[in-house]
């Protein structure tokens, strides 16, 4: 099978590399994340006006360019690289994802948005009693006369600080639904405890008390919403595994240059054989993470069988290389290796993050185990 890239999908992760090269400073990204605003928002409106990256997996129809998977994999993997904090794969790839499948013209709105940069749009599905088992919500939402009511909380909410829309499950009398909150609008009932996550990104606690919506907020069918949200995080898990081969790609740079010019006993570690042997370990680990990303990338558009086992394949393969990547690394450069002022930390920091995302490891095992029992 051939796994060039077209010129196309070349010359996209040519320029978005080049542009985070010269523009993307790591310090000014981790001030932003720790004392600011949490993100910088004229990167993102660079992202939609001189990249087009943020409709490049979108329909035309929806002000995208049409590209697909392999698009979404090449814009990851750089942002993954340049260790990007701000939204894209909550809000460009989730979020707009679920708003394609959902349609309707509220849903064709917030994808305008979206597209020119003026959106931020978190998904709303985890909860601290069903964890990772995302349609088991116990949130509720019921009819009150042509309007919606919500009732219940969410937890751990990436991105929902830095939000304009959320998009909320909830259980109907149907079963599972996806609504649109706009919070431009402040609804009452909504409480919101932001917070920083360990990896230098915005996260919050919902809790939603009687929060009063109107009857378009109601994304798709009633009921019918697990399909595309199993889709959705699908989509998300395979997105920030080739987000963690970005990152594994740099840390194992720098980890080899590092070796190169660090010397100990009048001569490079990087020549010690035991210290190239475990060099060469992380190299495939490395290795067979770009091979399983690509897998789960070619099966996204496959039955929801097939799709999941290639997802979660790829999801435990990058969850083990991430750790031991990461652990490697930090260990060859030493005690600074987890400083503030080394970039290796912020990264370990971001890959530690990822095994969690979209699925823990261990939930991804689990599922791939039960999808091929028998």
């Amino acid at each position: 099978m051939d796994f060039t890239l077209s010129d196309e999908q070349d010359l996209l992760r040519n320029g978005l590399t080049k542009f985070l090269a010269t523009r993307y400073d790591l310090a000014q990204s981790r001030a932003a994340a720790k004392t600011g605003a949490g993100w910088q928002p004229a990167v993102w409106r660079a992202f939609a006006d001189e990249l087009g990256i943020l409709g490049a997996a979108l329909p035309e129809e929806f002000g995208g360019i049409g590209g697909g998977h392999v698009e979404v994999m090449v814009i990851a993997e750089a942002l993954g690289h340049a260790l990007v904090i701000e939204p894209y794969v909550d809000t460009a790839v989730v979020a707009a994802g679920l708003l394609v499948r959902a349609g309707g013209d509220r849903a064709a709105e917030v994808l305008d948005l979206i597209v020119a940069g003026r959106a931020i749009v978190a998904l709303a599905a985890g909860e601290e009693q069903s964890g990772d088992r995302w349609s088991e919500a116990a949130t509720r939402a019921r009819r009150d006369g042509a309007d919606w009511v919500l009732s219940g909380a969410k937890a751990m909410v990436i991105t929902a600080p830095l939000a304009t829309h959320l998009l909320v499950t909830a259980q109907s009398e149907d079963g599972l639904s996806l609504f649109l909150v706009d919070l431009s609008a402040a609804p009452s009932g909504l409480e919101l405890h932001g917070y920083r996550t360990v990896d230098d990104r915005r996260a919050a606690d919902l809790v939603l008390h009687d929060v009063r919506l109107p009857a378009d907020a109601l994304l798709g069918r009633e009921g019918d919403a697990w399909p595309s949200l199993a889709k959705a995080r699908d989509e998300g898990a395979t997105a920030v595994c080739a987000e963690a081969v970005g990152g594994m790609r740099r840390i194992l740079a720098d980890t080899v240059e590092y070796c190169k010019q660090r010397q100990q006993f009048g001569q490079p570690i990087a020549r010690f054989q035991v210290l190239q042997h475990r060099m060469v370990d992380m190299h495939m680990e490395l290795e067979q993470s770009i091979a399983a990303v690509l897998l789960a990338v070619l099966n996204l558009e496959a039955d929801a069988a097939t799709r999941a086992r290639a997802v979660s394949a790829a999801k435990a393969t990058i969850g083990r290389a991430a750790r031991f990547i990461g652990q490697n690394a930090v260990q060859l450069h030493g005690g600074m290796g987890m400083t503030e002022e080394l970039a290796i930390g912020h990264y370990f920091k971001r890959l530690t993050a990822v095994q969690y995302e979209f699925g823990s490891t261990d939930h991804h095992i689990a599922r791939y185990a039960e999808l091929t029992r028998g």
